[in-house]
């Protein structure tokens, strides 16, 4: 099994500091589990005895899911049924020995926006064991309101274009919104006004509480070529750094990439919908086809421990077989 590869401080479209890590993995056949150690990541297959020690989730443990980009409402060879491959992610976290606390989805709960895509998704993710915390995609901003349809659903309570926080077993979890005004090719915004929030947000969260921020488009620049990364997302990095752990969890590119910079964990899912090329390995971004017996092996979820009293948290990445 290939768990990933390290690439060079330096090449077209990535620019990397000498104490910056980049794992990826997105062509992992089965899940790989990260224990995080002083901010630094080593990695297990899950048949690892080490692993089952080091990062098993035990009763003391709290830990949740996250799910992205199930694009319900596509139909192109790469998956014509997003559908059945949501409904397989969920009865694997129906399968887990212990209940997740709640699940992130990082976006693109639609492909276009359109309110028979919403309620088709939403009839199926109801069947999850745990309470769900959204963003949205830029394929959940399709809509002629730009977005009002996925607020109307999922933006109660929240401010802004959609952005909030809340806190869960002694972490401080923060939802940000990068996707309004999304133009391809082009890196995404966060904008003055949600900056000006998480700053206020973030004051009130003691330095030595882990926080945890789940986003659609990853914040740091992965491939810039194809707009994989935010471009004032080093602002918000910049008020994350004195948190002693920080894990910033994002979707939009269906395959798992994880950066280490300090004690901050970058770390992008897999779909559960298609899987897309690695950057900078093809044209252009977009959905990938392969062998139908094969796509099981693109697709997954990343459970997520945190042990009482331990800052570090564990990244578990499971695909679908």
């Amino acid at each position: 099994m290939k768990t990933g590869s390290t690439l060079p401080d330096r090449e077209e479209g990535h620019t990397l500091g000498r104490r910056e890590l980049l794992k990826c993995s997105a062509w992992a056949g089965a899940g790989v589990l990260w224990i995080m150690s002083g901010g630094i990541p080593r990695a297990f297959a899950l048949d690892d005895p080490q692993a089952q020690l080091a990062g098993g989730a035990s009763g003391n443990d709290f830990h949740f899911l996250q799910i992205s980009d199930t694009h319900i409402g596509f139909n192109k060879e790469a998956n014509p049924a997003p559908l059945n491959t949501l409904q397989q992610a969920i009865d694997k976290v129906i399968a887990l020995p212990k209940k997740p606390s709640l699940i992130l989805h990082t976006g693109d709960i639609t492909h276009l926006s359109k309110p028979a895509e919403f309620d088709a998704a939403a009839q199926v993710l109801k069947g999850l064991p745990s309470p769900v915390h959204y963003v949205p995609g830029e394929h959940d901003m399709l809509d002629e309101g730009g977005g009002k349809a996925y607020l109307d659903r999922y933006g109660k309570g929240t401010k802004g274009n959609g952005w909030y926080s809340f806190d869960d077993h002694g972490v401080h979890f923060v939802a940000l919104i990068n996707v309004f005004n999304f133009q391809a090719g082009h890196e995404a915004t966060l904008g003055a006004d949600q900056l000006k929030w998480l700053a206020d947000d973030l004051r009130a969260v003691s330095v030595s509480t882990p926080v945890v921020v789940f986003t659609h488009i990853p914040l740091w620049t992965i491939y810039q070529p194809w707009g994989w990364g935010t471009e004032d997302g080093d602002q918000a990095i910049a008020m994350l750094r004195k948190y002693g752990s920080v894990t910033v969890l994002n979707g939009h590119i269906h395959q798992v990439i994880q950066k280490v910079e300090g004690n901050i964990t970058f770390h992008t899912a897999r779909s559960t919908a298609y899987p897309q090329p690695a950057p900078g390995s093809a044209p252009a971004p977009g959905p990938m086809t392969v062998a139908a017996d094969q796509l099981r092996n693109y697709l997954g979820v990343t459970e997520v421990v945190a042990t009482q009293g331990d800052h570090p948290l564990a990244l578990i990445n499971s695909t679908l077989v």
